[in-house]
């Protein structure tokens, strides 16, 4: 005998309330994102997190599950985000003679870096003329988005916009930072990690590592100077620079 559509509904709703439901599907949706990217041959343009993420969205819309509900029941990955990022730390102490010996241009790079990525993207969207609040919460889009959280705070942005266009900042330095740096001619991983890293924080760091150890590391390593720098000079860019 056949299931009645009645009784796939009523699993539907005993599944919908268990917390595992999507912890699961958001895993499955990464682990499947991981093998079309690995058939792919890790293509830039094959990026598993933006797959998952799409994939993720597909299954909430047909499913009419709110983000609340979903995030109940993902939550742990947000939890095991932090383990993840201080487990950076491990591949930059293997690095450190390296990371030593650079020192001095990791500095200016870094200074550089983050008070052009800020500085430029404000200017831009003025030029553009886009509403203020769309200003604002650009500011931060180069940090990993639990600070830009943070500093959404500081500098009055919406934190749903500082979100969206921190994730997409990640998700755009990961697919375009390869291409753009074999065009420019940069060879070293160390300064070709670092550059994603800056750029688009997490999502750009767990593509570097995807291509080499010590762009991994310096990726880590720059993401986690570049919040810093941030938090302490958006506000005043702000400041200065939003209409």
């Amino acid at each position: 005998m056949k299931p009645s559509p009645e009784r796939f509904f009523e699993l539907w709703v005993f599944l919908s309330t268990s917390p595992l439901l999507w912890l699961t599907v958001t895993i499955g949706a990464f682990l499947a994102a991981q093998q079309i990217a690995a058939a792919a041959g890790r293509h830039p343009l094959v990026n598993p997190v933006l797959i998952a993420i799409v994939a993720i969205v597909v299954v909430l819309r047909v499913t009419e599950t709110d983000y609340r509900t979903y995030f109940d029941g993902a939550q742990f990955v947000h939890f095991a985000l932090g383990p993840a990022t201080v487990a950076l730390a491990v591949s930059l102490f293997r690095n450190r003679a390296l990371v030593a010996h650079d020192a001095a241009p990791i500095a200016a790079a870094l200074v550089v870096g983050a008070i052009v990525a800020c500085v430029s993207v404000v200017l831009i969207a003025r030029a553009l003329a886009l509403p203020p609040e769309i200003v604002t919460a650009l500011a931060p889009k180069s940090v990993t988005v639990s600070i830009a959280l943070g500093i959404a705070g500081q500098i009055g942005a919406d934190p749903g916009l500082v979100a969206v266009f921190a994730i997409a900042t990640g998700i755009s330095g990961a697919i375009l930072v390869t291409p753009v740096m074999n065009a420019l001619g940069v060879k070293d991983f160390a300064a070709r990690g670092f550059a994603v890293g800056l750029a688009s924080h997490g999502i750009g760091t767990a593509r570097a590592f995807q291509v080499d150890g010590v762009a991994g590391a310096f990726a880590g390593l720059a993401m986690a100077l570049n919040a810093v720098v941030t938090a302490l000079v958006a506000p005043t860019i702000i400041g200065w620079l939003a209409p």
